[in-house]
């Protein structure tokens, strides 16, 4: 069949953030012991690189939310942290250089300068900048491929991906939250969804209505939102996340990190990372989990198939398509 129901049936950060990619963390359950993960992408943890080598360094303790912070800077900017100084650091991160300090002994380490031969320790042995033949667009390119493979590792478990799909095909209505650079993912899950999900609900909108819009989700029946939370992340999301789970939504996030802003305000985070090499941030990762989200949602949907025909039927009386 033809239409734009995707396979099924035939059917940006806003300022520049760094120069390199985040990586890509397992499934994370915020407020769980060492923010569990998924085991088999973890055993993978030699063939995705320095990011994720940091992601495992730092879920293993409990940080606060200023040394989090610290942690989602050097995330971002894995291919550079073995190379900064504390007061880079500090610079990048929004904090203090003694916070630094304290967060490379939260770690286990003797101080900052111990924790960066740490990096430089088991990093590649090129420093960031060695891109060899490779253009800007070329290396922004390769940067979102290399994101792709990650989030490839990530899905080895496919546990986490077939909950939230149980999730949202429960919930009806189900809400779907995208603010600011978060929004296209948010309205490209919602516009698939509708396919199939007898009533979705986009929130694309900040402001005071919002809460009116989770309030009125959560009045007609919903138990489950989901999330696209991108950098640089809006206060307002996580004010949202906090008010649909005060309202009894479970909360489902596709987040760039693990820590994120976002991590400790969802009840399930699927982190995945986004390209960093251009003057706004590239999504191809959320996007492509959004879409894994969608056919985990349609399987647990059973009458997903027969909504798709009956769509692309009527597609095709309408000639709505070209093709």
């Amino acid at each position: 069949m033809s239409g734009d129901n995707g396979g099924r049936t035939a059917a940006a950060d806003e300022t520049r953030t760094g120069p390199a990619p985040a990586g890509t963390a397992p499934a994370v359950r915020p407020g769980a012991a060492g923010d569990a993960e998924w085991d088999a992408a973890a055993d993978a943890t030699a063939t995705i690189g320095t990011a994720a080598r940091l992601q495992r360094l730092f879920e293993g303790h409990r940080l606060t939310p200023t040394q989090r912070r610290i942690a989602h800077c050097m995330v971002r900017r894995a291919a550079d942290a073995p190379f900064l100084s504390s007061v880079e650091l500090a610079e990048l991160a929004g904090v203090s250089q003694p916070s630094v300090t304290r967060f490379a002994v939260a770690l286990g380490f003797d101080g900052y300068p111990a924790l960066r031969r740490h990096l430089r320790d088991v990093a590649p042995a090129e420093k960031p900048g060695d891109t060899g033949t490779y253009n800007e667009y070329q290396q922004a390119v390769q940067e979102e491929i290399d994101n792709l493979r990650h989030l490839s590792d990530a899905l080895a478990d496919p546990g986490p991906v077939i909950e939230a799909g149980r999730l949202f095909a429960a919930s009806r209505p189900l809400p779907v939250l995208g603010l600011r650079a978060a929004t296209a993912q948010a309205a490209g899950f919602a516009y698939f969804a509708r396919k199939v999900h007898p009533d979705v609900r986009l929130l694309d909108e900040g402001g005071t209505m919002l809460t009116d819009r989770v309030d009125a989700a959560v009045r007609a029946g919903a138990t489950a939102l989901i999330c696209f939370a991108l950098p640089r992340h809006p206060r307002e999301v996580i004010d949202a996340l906090e008010y649909a789970r005060s309202a009894g939504l479970t909360v489902v996030t596709v987040a760039d990190s693990a820590f994120a802003p976002v991590a400790h305000h969802t009840d399930l985070l699927l982190p995945t990372p986004v390209g960093t090499g251009l003057a706004f941030d590239t999504a191809c990762a959320p996007m492509l989990l959004g879409r894994v989200l969608l056919e985990a949602m349609c399987d647990a949907l059973p009458d997903a198939q027969a909504r798709l025909e009956e769509f692309d039927a009527k597609a095709a009386e309408r000639g709505l398509f070209v093709e």
